[in-house]
């Protein structure tokens, strides 16, 4: 009789977890504060968020897991993020320090952004990004290579620049 209790417990113990894990998302979605509240919130979920981050208006990070993802230092999450850390037994998300992610972007399970990469507006990355490599598409590939990281306080004139596209570096090794 003790046993089937304690199975209860740890029953109701998940599902309460749950809905507050799904709750503190939702809120997470409209609350203001970028780099304040929602942060807060994901990190309340279990989302392991570095220092100086960004998540954009309506986000959805992992709504059943959120502590499959891992997100670095200076990271910037646009409008409309979606990541996706668990799917038929593929498991994590992990982006490194330095990324930007354009808006309306999915990530799906497996997929480890490197540091300094950009991910262009409504991609769907289903496959692991280099370091600083710029990637689009759907599904997103690298087209170039990014010789400084697009941060908050780096102006896009500078950034754009500074980036290379693939063919020309392709050309020049042959």
């Amino acid at each position: 009789m003790v046993q089937k209790a304690s199975h209860n417990s740890k029953q109701e113990e998940r599902i309460f977890s749950g809905a507050k894990k799904r709750l503190l998302q939702s809120l997470a979605r409209v609350a203001p504060g970028a780099k304040t509240w929602r942060v807060r919130m994901h990190r309340s979920r279990g989302v392991r968020i570095g220092s100086d981050v960004w998540i954009g208006y309506d986000s959805i990070l992992e709504t059943s897991h959120p502590e499959l993802i891992f997100i670095g230092d200076r990271v910037i999450l646009s409008v409309r993020t979606m990541i996706i850390a668990h799917f038929h037994g593929s498991m994590g998300v992990h982006i490194e320090d330095d990324v930007w992610i354009g808006p309306g972007v999915i990530i799906l399970p497996n997929v480890r952004i490197g540091h300094g990469s950009v991910i262009g507006a409504g991609s769907v990355v289903t496959k692991s990004v280099p370091p600083m490599t710029f990637a689009q598409g759907n599904p997103a590939r690298p087209v170039a290579r990014c010789g400084i990281p697009l941060g908050m306080e780096t102006p896009m004139r500078t950034f754009l620049l500074h980036l290379r596209p693939l063919e020309k570096e392709i050309k020049a090794k042959e």
